[in-house]
């Protein structure tokens, strides 16, 4: 991982936002001559070399329109007019389209190929399936045809993938479920597809497909579901814009790096269809394509990465994306990873609202749970594995747990029938009975040490503000939250610092300090939530997880005075069992999906997560 000296030295400039500027600009280009909609595109021209050709209007239309940078020109027609044809791959001098629907009177989908030399349209081989709303990236001589549908109106969406060698169309592996309306680009032997329908009706995806030449695998999903979107560029270094969710027409766009998204301006003009044209993802364009209105456009968007020079973007600068939930620097070393959950090992034992204690992702300790049914159940972690160990006395579940892997305590929760006081100590080996809490409550939250922790919130016979702190011997009730509230989450390293966030009802984002004295509302959470995760102090935590509803996978980073948001859980997940006094290195073990989990995610961070977002 790049240092931060390793930028700009002791002169680098924290930027406390993101601004659009600061990852590319949209600006106006000319116009087409003629409206149209989910027509073909060579996905490997340039800003000022650019070719669409076809419509999808209800009307077949061949015309072909290439752009110098400032405007279109009329050029030969296609051979076989057609419309929704969405597939096609090159440049503006070697460009190829393949499918669609074609006339007469009765319109169905086509095996047509044509190949376009910079100033014509020659036929060649067919396709081997007919299809249309099908997505083709690559070349004249190296392409690939993905999914589409083959009946007007559907069903007929299909999975088959044909492969072209520039004289012939071969069937090639299928992609894992049929789907059509898709973006695409790339190269015969390493491109990708994104978003798609993958049935007839209103239901968009945002899974990402990468092709390595022989079989296709699962990418970053795209941040939104999307259909009717244009993709240009390499498998390594595209973007992606506008389109259609379940919905409505989008403006978003977003870059891809072969692994993750990082978003960009919106579009000026929502807009499905597009016809997208870029060597890469640092500039290209759309034209055309279908509005909110459910109008056809003629207008022209330019791409430009990075910024115009009217920029006041400067060498050093340094920012943290949180779309992208990584560093970003201009000038050198730009692009640090800042925060990111990894697979971890699994639980034993499935369960949900148990609670955890440990110093970071390498050691830690769960214990208690639902199952469902209470248990008893305590399990060690050493960083890639979890070992069942000696049981507590008490069987519970919505409870509260402090301290590390090796000195911990267990505070609280419900039996299977009410709510118990009960606590016990954990010394690495066995679990000790200690002294009662002072008002029992489930759903709670804790930090701290074996010998100074403290407790707060949580559900007695009504919601909670209730706190008590632990000196190694007893607990004492002190200062109550500001909020009562049920299905906390929260952390801390002593009885006199600790952070707590989140719950309900109502749902909320509301954060408190503690200092040892008192609890001070600070800023709130980007997603109020409920029965997440929580890990650090006051000074920096980690919240995550939780039911906003529906289940989540949201994760946020606390600086000491404000939240951003980081890298999701792979799985979003609820009431997990939970360790990390530090929040830069955490584990969520367990949770509830549709079910109890036994699976856990490990959360690593630079320490220049807060350095940067708290300028």
């Amino acid at each position: 991982m790049a240092k931060l000296k390793d930028i700009k030295g002791s002169a680098i400039q924290y930027l406390a936002e993101d601004p659009v500027e600061y990852v590319g600009s949209w600006s106006s280009g000319g116009a087409l001559n003629s409206t149209r909609t989910r027509a073909g595109a060579a996905t490997k021209a340039t800003l000022t070399a650019g070719l669409v050709f076809g419509t999808g209007s209800a009307t077949p239309y061949g015309k072909t329109e290439e752009y110098n940078g400032t405007s279109w020109s009329e050029q030969n027609d296609l051979n076989n007019p057609r419309y929704i044809s969405y597939g096609g791959g090159g440049t503006q001098t070697s460009a190829l389209t393949t499918g669609g629907y074609y006339p007469p009177a009765t319109p169905k989908a086509s095996a047509f190929t044509e190949l376009y030399d910079g100033t014509s349209w020659t036929e060649t081989a067919d396709l081997n399936t007919a299809r249309w709303d099908l997505a083709t990236f690559g070349s004249q001589t190296s392409a690939i045809a993905v999914g589409g549908a083959t009946s007007p109106g559907g069903p007929g969406t299909v999975a088959n993938v044909e492969s072209w060698n520039g004289s012939a169309w071969t069937e090639t592996t299928d992609i894992p479920t049929p789907r059509q309306e898709m973006g695409a680009t790339g190269t015969g032997t390493a491109g990708f597809i994104v978003g798609g329908t993958q049935d007839s009706g209103p239901t968009a995806t945002a899974e990402v497909l990468e092709w390595d030449g022989s079989s296709w695998s699962e990418s970053g999903d795209y941040p939104t579901v999307i259909k009717y979107t244009s993709a240009m560029g390499t498998q390594t270094s595209a973007f992606v814009a506008g389109g259609e969710n379940v919905t409505a027409k989008i403006a978003t766009s977003a870059s891809y790096d072969g692994t993750s998204w990082t978003a960009n301006a919106d579009l000026a003009t929502a807009r499905m269809g597009t016809s997208g044209n870029g060597a890469t993802n640092q500039s290209g364009f759309v034209a055309g394509g279908t509005n909110t209105s459910d109008s056809e456009v003629t207008s022209t968007e330019e791409w430009t990465f990075p910024p115009s020079t009217s920029s006041t973007l400067q060498e050093g600068q340094l920012w943290f994306n949180s779309n992208a939930s990584v560093l970003k620097g201009y000038g050198t070393a730009a692009g640090i990873p800042a925060a990111t959950w990894s697979s971890g090992g699994s639980l034993n034992t499935a369960r949900n609202t148990g609670a955890g204690a440990g110093a970071n992702n390498t050691a830690a300790v769960v214990f208690a749970g639902n199952l469902p049914g209470t248990t008893v159940n305590t399990e060690l972690y050493d960083g890639s594995s979890f070992t069942e160990v000696n049981n507590l006395n008490t069987a519970a579940r919505e409870n509260a747990g402090f301290g590390t892997s090796t000195a911990a305590i267990n505070a609280s929760g419900e039996s299977t029938t009410a709510n118990i006081a009960n606590a016990e100590s954990w010394d690495g080996t066995n679990w000790t009975a200690i002294s009662d809490i002072n008002t029992a409550r489930r759903r709670l939250d804790a930090g701290g040490t074996q010998t100074s922790g403290l407790i707060f919130g949580g559900y007695s016979t009504t919601n909670s503000a209730d706190t008590e702190t632990w000196n190694g011997t007893s607990w004492t009730e002190v200062s109550n939250l500001n909020t009562a509230r049920d299905s906390i989450a929260g952390c801390g390293s002593s009885s006199t610092n600790a952070l707590a966030f989140m719950g309900s009802p109502p749902v909320t984002g509301k954060t408190e300090s503690w200092d040892g004295t008192s609890w001070t509302e600070v800023n709130d959470l980007n997603t109020a939530r409920y029965g997440g995760g929580g890990a650090g102090n006051n000074t920096q935590a980690l919240a995550f997880a939780g039911i906003t509803p529906p289940n989540s996978a949201l994760t946020e980073f606390w600086n000491g005075s404000s939240w951003t948001e980081v890298n999701d859980l792979s799985t979003a997940r609820q009431s997990s069992q939970d360790s990390g006094n530090a929040a830069t290195s955490v584990i969520s073990a367990g949770g509830y999906t549709s079910t109890q989990i036994a699976t856990s995610e490990e959360f690593t961070a630079s320490s220049a997560v807060s350095t940067v977002t708290t300028s």
